[in-house]
């Protein structure tokens, strides 16, 4: 399936503050280090965001489980 790009800051400020928090760094292998330059898309069916870690800069992704869509309209 292809990667279909979606408006991050569509979200509200409230959910996009969170999931730029609430993040895991594989490389640093810590949580909540943040994430800056989001980028969300959905791929087979999967919502993700896509970023920077705060520390590293290495690439972090949080996939979105269905409980973090609710209220979410396209």
């Amino acid at each position: 399936m292809d990667k279909v790009e979606r408006d991050f800051y569509q979200r509200s400020e409230e959910d996009q503050a969170s999931f730029l928090q609430q993040t895991w760094c594989n490389k640093c292998q810590k949580v909540d280090l943040g994430m800056k330059d989001p980028q969300e898309y959905e791929l087979d069916g999967v919502i993700l965001i896509e970023g920077k870690c705060n520390v590293c800069e290495d690439t972090v992704t949080t996939e979105l489980a269905p409980d973090d869509e609710a209220g979410w309209e396209e």
